[in-house]
């Protein structure tokens, strides 16, 4: 029933400094080790679980990479700690506060940026105008021009499709990409004017896909957003029920009864663009953990079973009534209880 390996260390879970993969189910008060090497579950003793399931809850609902499953939850912590939740997802609202900061750094950005591209055309005309009385043309002007010239023009996108060549788009071209409706498992295709083998438009469809709205979409939400407007967004991706679910609506809705589906980037409103990053990303999340969820789930399900027996055999007849009673105390006052009655010791099967 227990791993004899090596089962490493973490300095995240102060009342619980073992293992390196800690799998949690807080309704029933359990608390298993993973094994990372034979990925077996070991059972952690009763009396030592309450306080580091607290723990591991509060570090599953700040940690901003997670998925979950229908009955499983995986979250890394940025100091390498696994935390597997056991029971229902969480509600959508940590994404707001995942990407809150995200876009607004990018939105920071922006303004910076369109600062320093002010001041330098307000410079270049407080220069120019001098020139001007002398017959010179508005210098002002021409810088202004040309610093606008240049982040139209100059290539701020790439990818590369599986074919293995490079694309690159500038400004307008990625304004002008089409998010369009496919048959395959994503269910959308991606249109653009993607320069590196044709100046002519392209349609990439499933992985590649992907891939070209993946790197679009940076460009176009390069100037990120604020936090009602992340909120916003968040909203939407909540209606739809799921990210995926999301992207397909996106792709497969129609402006007008006449019009063709799909959409072009430049006429979505900016909680819709963020929104389709943000769904796009947790989407390639999923996929990405989606088969070691499974394999978590499988795990899981074995380790209830031995769980459910360990504890009965290790505890009291009334070790039930003090789980409930323990669970429902510190669920009325929102966390430790002082002064809380010890756990039923375990009794002796000798």
């Amino acid at each position: 029933m227990y791993c004899k390996k090596a089962l490493g260390s973490n300095e995240v879970v102060e009342e619980f400094p073992v293992g390196r993969r800690l799998a949690f189910d807080a309704e029933k008060g359990r608390l298993w080790v993973v094994c990372r090497r034979c990925e077996r579950w070991n059972l952690t003793p009763l009396e030592e679980r309450w306080e580091a399931v607290e723990t591991c809850e509060k570090l599953f609902r700040g940690t901003r990479v997670r998925v979950s499953s229908e009955n499983i939850g995986l979250a890394k912590h940025p100091e390498g700690l696994e935390l597997v939740r056991i029971g229902k997802p969480l509600r959508p609202e940590f994404a707001a506060w995942r990407y809150g900061d995200q876009f607004g750094r990018r939105r920071t950005r922006s303004i910076v940026l369109g600062t320093a591209v002010g001041a330098a055309g307000l410079g270049g005309m407080l220069l120019g105008g001098a020139l001007v009385g002398l017959g010179g043309i508005s210098l002002g002007s021409v810088v202004y021009q040309l610093i606008e010239h240049w982040r139209n023009l100059a290539p701020s996108v790439y990818f590369r499709p599986q074919d293995g060549r490079l694309r690159w788009m500038n400004g307008p071209r990625v304004r002008s990409a089409r998010l369009l409706p496919a048959d395959d498992e994503s269910g959308f295709s991606v249109e653009a004017k993607a320069r590196g083998v044709t100046s002519g438009e392209e349609r990439f469809e499933g992985e590649d896909g992907v891939r070209a709205l993946s790197a679009i979409l940076p460009g176009v939400n390069a100037g990120g957003g604020s936090r009602t407007t992340v909120q916003d967004a968040v909203s939407r991706i909540a209606l739809a029920g799921r990210p995926d679910r999301f992207v397909k609506r996106l792709a497969h809705g129609r402006p007008s009864p006449y019009s063709p589906a799909g959409v072009q980037m430049s006429t979505l409103t900016k909680p819709t663009r963020l929104a389709l990053e943000m769904a796009l990303h947790e989407e390639q999340e999923r996929r990405a953990l989606e088969g070691e969820l499974w394999m978590l789930e499988r795990a899981w399900r074995e380790a209830e079973e031995i769980a459910a027996i360990s504890d009965n055999l290790l505890v009291r007849k009334n070790a039930e009534d003090f789980i409930r009673e323990h669970r429902n105390e510190r669920g009325r006052e929102g966390g430790p209880a002082e002064g809380d009655a010890e756990p039923p010791k375990a009794e002796g099967r000798g």
